[in-house]
């Protein structure tokens, strides 16, 4: 076992990775060694005024060699260095034949060269004199070394700013930073998603499929005369499937694909991002008839000129100009189409938008009933699923869920029945499951005292009673005073997916958001700071009727909306519409939530009733509410709720004392 873990761990142990800075290191290392061994410094030993002396007039001296006039180079006759006063210097392992012995360093040059020529004719001395002028390779490279540093910071930053040397056509290097960062998927690299992994979004996959049939068989519609479009742009929220579905013509095209980010255009550098336009679309010409997919292209694409404090001319503006002329400019016949997805179209740049750029705009929208249900289908494939699971059931529990949601929410099922120890995944660990993801994470520590529970309570209690009774408020699911996320209670209602909304409804939804509070003035005679989102929803639900919808009798049939958003710092009414707007919304808050405190004050003793068994059970289902209420007066209204979804009240903790919020 021992030897079986010692190969384990030899294995895994990290590999010895080349790096190319090494080799600099080695050559400097090689030429401070050259510089040292090959000099005569190591085996010269200095001597003293008196040494020098005691040698010069025993006339051992060939000859005299001044370095940089400051130093003496003594070197010792042959016939003398056999001498025992030298032996020592001549066996030591730096001396080389030829080389000084003594070094002597003599101070002012005039007076050393005077000292010589007195002895040279008192003792009548034999040795050369000379001067030279060194200078060490390790000075000279000391020399530059500010600069050389300074080239190594600069080439540091280039790479790391360039790529890191990762990237597609060489992008890590700094001479290749121009070049495009885009990922080819060929014959060689198929990707393996096709339209049948794209679940719902029948619409878009149609148009989508579309362009693929262009590029397969173009001769089909230039034949007519028509031309082949030059893109198409996929305009969604996040997670409804947009880059998916570009996988999946990646898939089924067959032709070559380049697929790329709007941010990697992006450099601090000027033209960068216009040369990786550039060699974007000349490698898709090269390999037409091809593909490009730019995801969030909304990063190079912003409408130009809007940002006054960049002024007109930055880079983002010149990789926008670029590609506006490669896409519809002098010389594009090429048979290139490119794909890009946002969800940020509003800002978008018109010149952009336009027809012969992006001919077809794609709205890949939320899911409705069906599509959640067909997504569901596709996500539940490799899980391990019980006999009691409803597809059908759960597509219409989560409505406003995008395909990420509903992937994101099959995973979280099948984590909680494994935390659990099940051996398969039942239909509660998918409702837990949409409880985890709407409500948040369920708090059993959170302290709450038992006044606290009651309020908390009769505000629920409140909200289900009032949508009971009203003809178009939601029809209940499921209501808990268990905290979870950031709420002390929610319900969960099952509403009608409306295309139009009128006065009606929207008032009775107003009333239903009120009831909480209305429940807690009727019980308590208190009110508490537990209705704060009640009281966010129900105060935007009166604005927009007022000011953007029209539906308000005072201010008449105007909409203070703008689509464009050219006038979000511009107020687009006067002071005295102003008023009269505030005047508008808080009255029709206050007499919707008038109108619950009526409806509850009818029925007492049901809302009593519900808010008991409520303390009692902690959650309570729409089985429960027929015990106490009886069938809705409004059967044929329920009868017509096909397709139904169950939206959350949650009831937020605002910033201030814990103690009678909901």
């Amino acid at each position: 076992m021992k030897e079986s873990n010692k190969d384990n761990n030899s294995n895994n142990a990290p590999k010895f990775k080349f790096n190319a800075y090494w080799i600099y290191g080695a050559i400097f290392l090689l030429l401070i060694g050259f510089q040292f061994f090959s000099s005569g410094d190591l085996a010269s030993k200095s001597i003293s005024k008196n040494e020098f002396g005691e040698v010069l007039r025993e006339n051992d001296i060939d000859k005299i060699i001044v370095v940089n006039k400051n130093i003496a180079q003594i070197f010792i006759k042959e016939e003398a260095i056999k001498k025992p006063r030298y032996q020592k210097l001549v066996n030591s392992a730096f001396y080389r034949k030829g080389t000084a012995l003594y070094e002597y360093n003599f101070g002012d040059l005039q007076n050393f060269e005077n000292d010589l020529e007195e002895a040279r004719k008192e003792n009548d001395l034999t040795f050369d004199l000379k001067n030279e002028s060194r200078t060490s390779m390790l000075d000279t490279f000391i020399g530059f070394l500010p600069f050389i540093i300074l080239i190594a910071i600069w080439l540091f930053f280039m790479r790391r700013m360039s790529g890191g040397g990762s990237g597609a056509g060489g992008g890590g290097q700094i001479f290749s930073i121009g070049k495009s960062k885009a990922k080819l998927f060929d014959k060689d690299t198929k990707v393996k998603t096709t339209f049948e992994n794209v679940a719902g979004l029948e619409g878009a996959k149609e148009e989508v499929q579309e362009i693929v049939d262009f590029l397969k068989s173009p001769e089909k519609y230039t034949a007519l005369g028509g031309k082949i479009p030059k893109g198409a742009l996929l305009v969604g929220p996040p997670g409804t499937g947009k880059t998916l579905l570009a996988k999946a013509v990646a898939g089924e095209a067959e032709v070559p694909f380049f697929s790329l980010s709007g941010s990697d255009f992006v450099e601090m550098f000027v033209g960068v991002g216009a040369s990786r336009v550039r060699d974007l679309f000349k490698q898709a010409a090269q390999k037409s008839p091809s593909i490009i997919f730019i995801d969030e292209i909304d990063a190079i694409g912003r409408a130009r000129g809007k940002n006054s404090m960049t002024g007109g001319n930055d880079e983002r503006e010149n990789t926008l100009n670029q590609l506006l002329t490669e896409m519809d400019g002098f010389g594009t016949d090429t048979n290139v189409i490119v794909i890009a997805a946002t969800n940020r179209a509003d800002v978008l740049d018109s010149a952009l938008m336009r027809a012969g750029r992006f001919d077809r705009q794609i709205y890949v929208d939320l899911p409705n009933i069906n599509e959640r249900k067909a997504i569901f289908e596709v996500h539940i494939k490799p899980l391990k699923l019980a006999d009691d699971v409803n597809v059908e059931f759960l597509a219409q529990q989560t409505p406003g869920f995008s395909g990420a949601d509903i992937a994101n929410m099959c995973n979280e099922s099948a984590l909680i029945a494994a935390r659990q120890s099940k051996k398969a995944i039942h239909h509660q660990d998918f409702l837990d499951a949409v409880d985890r993801i709407v409500g948040g994470l369920e708090k059993k520590n959170k302290v709450i005292t038992p006044k606290e529970k009651k309020v908390i309570a009769f505000h629920e209690a409140g909200h289900a009673t009032i949508s009971w009774m009203l003809e178009h408020a939601a029809p209940l699911v499921k209501v808990t005073i268990v905290p979870r996320g950031q709420s002390l209670g929610a319900a969960w209602y099952l509403p009608a997916e409306r295309l139009i909304v009128q006065t009606e409804q929207m008032l009775d939804e107003m009333c239903a958001t009120l009831g909480g509070r209305a429940a807690e003035k009727i019980i308590f005679n208190k009110i508490s700071t537990g209705a704060l989102s009640d009281l966010e929803k129900v105060t935007k639900q009166a604005r927009a009727m007022v000011t953007v919808y029209g539906l308000n009798d005072e201010v008449g049939n105007i909409t203070y909306y703008d689509s464009s958003g050219n006038d979000s710092f511009v107020k687009p009414y006067s002071e005295d519409t102003a008023k009269k707007i505030d005047e508008e919304i808080s009255k029709m808050i206050e007499a919707q939530y008038q109108r619950a405190i009526d409806l509850l004050e009818k029925n007492k003793e049901k809302l009593t009733t519900l808010a008991e068994l409520l303390l009692q059970k902690e959650v309570i289902f729409k089985d429960d509410l027929l015990k106490i209420f009886g069938k809705r007066p409004f059967e044929a209204l329920d009868a017509e709720i096909k397709d139904e979804k169950t939206i959350e009240e949650e009831v937020s903790v605002p910033p201030v004392k814990n103690e009678t919020e909901e």
